[in-house]
């Protein structure tokens, strides 16, 4: 029989105390506020001290790029061509007046007319206000991470140093905990949804249900070292109604599932998310759909419209955007969720990328890669706002009310209210952009026309 040596049962009794150490600070600091939903302050502590270093750390790189004369790189933050908000009619007067002297009204069509495409081509190629928002947000500071500023360099052994730190402090210290975290939230959510499922309907399987998913769901937020503030919560979502929000990243879900209590719409997948949602729908009614059943637009709205008529279900969380957008605009909403007359309660997300970028892009990272690349960032920090519910007024159509809520959404949250589909993320453009200025161009030499017959 094999005898531990004196020193090796040393090392089994230390690191068994080591991990009942570990536990029990979980257990203690984590896992039971997280049930009760309340915080010691720790992580606003944190916070407020990683803003201090980064600061320092920023100061150091500039000096030290200033005495080595080294150029800063600058992102810009509002594009990188000047743009005055003017119509094609008011630039091509202004083109034909500096070229030709010619008036709008002279002639039907001028040659330098075409300068007016050309430029705008040029700008949109140099300036493309679509895809640059399917990147990562740039920062002006450094937050300690290399792959979030282009003016990382050797500038001095102590700012080496403590880069270095943060990389042990981020990969050896946060990242197995915020493991152990979430691999807690997700088992408890599985065996507490299920275990609830199996109550009979009413009051108590409700009260047990909500309290079960807030419960896990604030130890996963917990498990980013998410730091959240809510602003008037007074005007969070109601049963009947849908929750509509942009969308940066796949945690949008648990930062506002960990404050309020929803139905989730969505595809069924395989594998662990499979796993999740079957033990999900046993004990609160969710929308989920087979992968045929999404395409079909009729039974989505069917399905959608029973749930929000029926007054004692949950609000329907959905984003409307259908893709993720890097926390610097909001695109265009499908108006699906706005065409079946239920009130709508809009909420705006806005990250704060100095501690950690939760930008999801898809065509670049796994969903792995992209969880791994969060729980190794320094924390995950944003504000909440839920805005005062909205309804259909009677003059709007669908397009018009999906794009009132989207400017609401993007002004509260100082994002850019964009026009643009998402969906130009993996997709052409659509004829229907190349064609609506075409029918402008037309409509203005026309006009012209018709206006100098009936004079």
């Amino acid at each position: 029989m094999f005898l531990l040596l004196p020193f090796d049962s040393l090392v089994v009794n230390l690191l068994g105390i080591s991990i009942t150490v570990l536990f029990t600070l979980l257990l203690v600091f984590i896992i039971v506020p997280a049930i009760f939903g309340v915080s010691f302050g720790i992580r606003k502590v944190y916070m407020k001290t990683l803003l201090k270093i980064f600061q320092w750390a920023t100061l150091r790189i500039e000096r030290g790029a200033k005495e080595k004369n080294h150029p800063l790189y600058k992102p810009y933050v509002n594009g990188i061509i000047a743009k005055e908000p003017t119509s094609l009619e008011e630039e091509i007067k202004e083109i034909r007046r500096s070229g030709s002297g010619k008036s709008l009204d002279t002639p039907e069509f001028e040659l330098s007319d075409i300068f007016y495409f050309c430029r705008k081509g040029i700008e949109t190629i140099m300036d493309d206000e679509v895809t640059k928002r399917f990147s990562a947000e740039e920062l002006e500071s450094w937050n300690l991470l290399s792959r979030t500023n282009y003016n990382f360099q050797y500038i001095s052994l102590r700012l080496t140093v403590l880069w270095g730190l943060g990389v042990l402090i981020r990969y050896c210290f946060l990242l197995p905990l915020r493991i152990a975290l979430a691999f807690t939230g997700i088992s408890l959510l599985v065996t507490g949804t299920t275990v609830v499922g199996y109550l009979p309907n009413g009051r108590c399987k409700d009260f047990l249900s909500k309290h079960v998913h807030l419960m896990c769901y604030r130890i996963c937020v917990r498990a980013l070292t998410a730091i959240i503030t809510y602003h008037d919560r007074e005007n969070r979502p109601r049963n009947g109604g849908i929750c509509v929000a942009n969308h940066t990243s796949p945690i949008d879900v648990i930062i506002l599932a960990s404050d309020g209590y929803y139905a989730m719409v969505g595809q069924i997948h395989g594998g662990l998310m499979g796993v999740i949602q079957r033990a999900m729908v046993k004990a609160c009614p969710h929308v989920w759909f087979e992968r045929s059943e999404v395409k079909d637009r009729h039974l989505v709205a069917r399905r959608l419209t029973e749930h929000v008529q029926d007054k004692s279900k949950l609000p329907i969380l959905i984003f409307p955007e259908g893709t993720c957008i890097n926390n610097t605009s909001v695109m265009m909403f499908k108006k699906g969720s706005f065409e079946i007359g239920a009130t709508v309660y809009p909420v705006a997300i806005k990250y704060d990328p100095q501690f950690g970028d939760a930008f999801w892009n898809s065509s670049k990272y796994g969903m792995v890669t992209y969880l791994l690349r969060m729980m190794t960032s320094w924390a995950i920090v944003c504000s909440v706002w839920y805005l005062p519910p909205m309804t259909r007024q009677p003059e709007e159509d669908a397009v018009q009310f999906a794009n009132r809520v989207k400017s609401a959404i993007a002004r509260q949250g100082g994002l850019v209210d964009l026009l643009w589909d998402g969906g130009l993320k993996r997709e052409k453009v659509k004829d229907a952009f190349k064609e609506e200025q075409q029918k402008l161009y037309s409509k203005m030499i026309v006009g012209s026309h018709e206006d100098r017959s009936r004079s």
